[in-house]
């Protein structure tokens, strides 16, 4: 899991990332690809 300032940039890196928001914080979270994860806030 990343933290990053931009969470765009690690949307564009798959077609699989969808870009969720829990408790206050935005998470990248991808189903097939499960290394692609990200954080912010």
């Amino acid at each position: 899991m990343k933290v990053v300032n931009s969470l765009k940039t690690l949307k564009v890196r798959d077609r699989n990332c969808k870009i969720v928001k829990r408790r206050g914080r935005v998470y990248v979270i991808n189903k097939k690809n499960p290394r692609m994860k990200a954080r912010q806030g």
